[in-house]
């Protein structure tokens, strides 16, 4: 039986393999003619220009291992860019409160009703506090489910 590998003897075939495919890029690069490798190279550095000019806010490794958020220029935001930024918050909020106010409507007209129920039923209040109540109306939604 096979024992599972582990995240580290993964991340090292991962590694051998890189390795072997950069030494074989390297060994076949060292044969190319001299205008190819030059114009590979000037590609190679135009592609990276092209990158840190697109991607000024990307997070950058320093040697300690730690990452840190770059955020770019802050030219170009003024007011109204910050202001719009605002509005899904601002719309999170009213729909917020719109539940909230909703929920405590239908509860208020639900409580109402049973209010209504119970001042307008033949029973006086004091027997719904009644435990036996309580169980005679169990009883009875019981012996209609049956």
């Amino acid at each position: 039986m096979k024992k599972p590998m582990s995240i580290d003897s993964k991340l090292s075939a991962v590694d051998r393999l890189g390795r072997r495919m950069a030494a074989r890029l390297d060994a076949s690069a060292q044969e190319l003619p001299h205008d190819i490798s030059e114009r590979l190279r000037v590609a190679r550095l135009q592609a990276l220009d092209r990158y840190r000019a697109a991607a000024p806010a990307m997070a950058t490794v320093s040697t300690t291992g730690t990452a840190a958020l770059l955020t770019g220029d802050e030219e170009g935001r003024g007011f109204w860019p910050r202001l719009v930024s605002l509005i899904p918050l601002l719309a999170l909020l009213a729909g917020l409160v719109l539940l909230q106010t909703q929920g405590d409507d239908s509860l208020t007209e639900e409580l109402a009703a049973i209010d209504a129920a119970i001042l307008t039923d033949d029973l006086p209040p004091q027997a719904y506090a009644d435990p036996g109540f309580a169980q005679f109306l169990k009883s009875r939604l019981q012996a209609g489910k049956d």
